[in-house]
């Protein structure tokens, strides 16, 4: 049994079963219940930052389908790819994925389904030192104990289209099985450190960066426009998994979204201010959204 062992526990998240518990009940004890979510969620949008950063966010988004569905079976996890450009998108070919919660099965089964497309091929490798997808993984087994889950890196590429298309299209036909597909990306990295400062530095320039260029990609996902979400973020440097943002949304019409729900949008700049009372040059936006 081949097992994808964590990378960032300890950097990104908690290392140690106890203090990653107590953090992920901390995030949960602070969102209410929602009022006004769709009646059935099949797909969200989370960032992979640090969990200091980003971790309430995704926490949001895994809260919100835990609130309108108490069992799902498989989590699709579509994955920014920081490092992998392959000519597909690279489902992980591993039986489980190991986290300080204990371990995660993957779905081999609609594994097996999604590879026989030819839209994503098998590739275990391009997963070995990915943040992405494990960040999500601890949330996923702590509210939904026994999913299973299909991770996915994918590039921001024309593919990531019909991926997700294929995707939607399998689940539709698992009439017994409730899956759910999440989308890993943060979104605009801005100041010199990343090499992207069209406004300059300073406290107007990363308002600019949240406020503009952010939500040109919350715009676009709340309206489902995968195509246009893939194209914008090429051209405005608004998301660092924009295949992945693809992919779930391209899936989430397939299953008969209509609307992206809106849940947080912040920055790192703003939870520093909050946390630590310091800014710098650099910020980075992330959003939760359901649809």
């Amino acid at each position: 049994m081949q097992t994808r062992k964590p990378v960032v526990a300890g950097q990104f998240y908690p290392g140690q079963h106890d203090s990653c518990i107590s953090e992920i009940h901390e995030f949960l004890a602070a969102i209410a219940p929602y009022e006004s979510l769709p009646a059935t969620i099949v797909a969200g949008i989370v960032p992979h930052a640090g969990w200091t950063f980003s971790g309430a966010l995704a926490a949001q988004v895994f809260a919100a389908v835990k609130q309108q569905h108490e069992k799902v079976n498989t989590f699709v996890i579509f994955g920014a790819a920081h490092g992998f450009f392959g000519e597909l998108p690279a489902v992980c070919g591993m039986s489980t994925w190991l986290s300080p919660l204990g371990e995660t099965v993957v779905d081999d089964e609609l594994a097996e389904a999604v590879v026989k497309t030819g839209k994503a091929a098998a590739n275990r490798e391009a997963h070995a030192g990915e943040h992405s997808i494990e960040v999500q993984i601890p949330f996923i087994q702590n509210l939904f104990p026994g999913a299973k889950i299909l991770p996915i890196l994918v590039p921001p590429r024309e593919y990531a289209l019909a991926l997700g298309e294929t995707v939607g299209d399998i689940i539709a036909g698992a009439e017994n099985k409730k899956i759910v597909c999440i989308g890993s990306t943060d979104l605009t990295h801005y100041g010199p450190r990343y090499g992207f400062t069209p406004m300059g530095v300073g406290k107007a320039a990363l308002r600019w960066a949240e406020t503009v260029n952010d939500r040109k990609f919350i715009d676009l996902a709340l309206k489902l426009d995968a195509r246009g979400l893939l194209a914008d973020a090429a051209e405005n440097c608004n998301a660092c998994g924009a295949g992945a943002a693809a992919a779930t949304i391209a899936a989430a019409k397939k299953l008969g979204a209509k609307a992206g729900t809106l849940l947080a949008h912040t920055s790192s700049s703003k939870v520093m201010l909050e946390k630590m009372n310091t800014a710098g040059q650099e910020s980075v936006g992330y959003a939760a959204i359901v649809f």
